[in-house]
């Protein structure tokens, strides 16, 4: 499926409350299709501690973008991985089937969350600095912009108000660059 490049603003999103009562998430996009996701890009804001949601052959990936931040506890194995993350951390990566529990370090958070079905490919999610890109053939690729943005996506040069994802499943292999401004994040999905 070969498509142009889109865009999706944030404040379009209405915001979905938790089962758990926990927070409020945005779905910024499902793809390829809403009922029957690949990939699945989220804001949430996470309101009071309590348990993530567990989500079997998914592979998540978890980013504070504003508030104090979280403490995680991951499950591994026999043991319990306690990850401290603010906005200042880069992503995490996780298996989606581990729902870990989450607590508040002081308010409220919002995150940027990536899923990506286990069976889909190589997916990643990554802090975009002035001058990062991402170069070569992808099968999905965006770029959310949590902070004013410039961005050179092929030869097109682009401002990104916050709180907006462009993104494209076209092949091509141009060049999607951070040219100033951000926080902003890369997010991929290869074969």
């Amino acid at each position: 499926m070969n498509m142009a490049l889109r865009f999706v603003d944030l404040d379009t999103c209405p915001p979905q409350p938790w089962r758990n009562g926990g927070g409020r998430t945005r779905e910024l996009l499902a793809w390829p299709r809403a009922a029957e996701w690949t990939l699945r890009v989220s804001v949430a804001r996470i309101e009071n501690s309590g348990p993530f949601s567990a989500f079997p052959g998914i592979g998540r990936h978890f980013a504070v973008l504003q508030g104090r931040g979280v403490v995680l506890e991951l499950p591994d194995g026999a043991r319990t991985r306690r990850l401290t993350l603010g906005p200042a951390d880069e992503p995490i990566a996780f298996d989606g089937e581990a729902a870990p529990m989450c607590h508040l370090i002081d308010g409220p958070t919002e995150d940027l969350n990536l899923m990506v079905r286990r069976d889909a490919g190589r997916a990643s999610l990554r802090r975009a600095r002035e001058g990062d890109a991402i170069v070569g053939r992808t099968r999905w690729r965006g770029l959310f912009a949590s902070g004013t943005s410039e961005v050179d996506l092929g030869e097109r040069r682009t401002t990104l108000r916050a709180g907006t994802l462009a993104w494209s499943d076209d092949d091509q292999a141009s060049s999607w660059r951070l040219s100033g401004g951000g926080p902003a994040w890369f997010l991929t999905l290869e074969d």
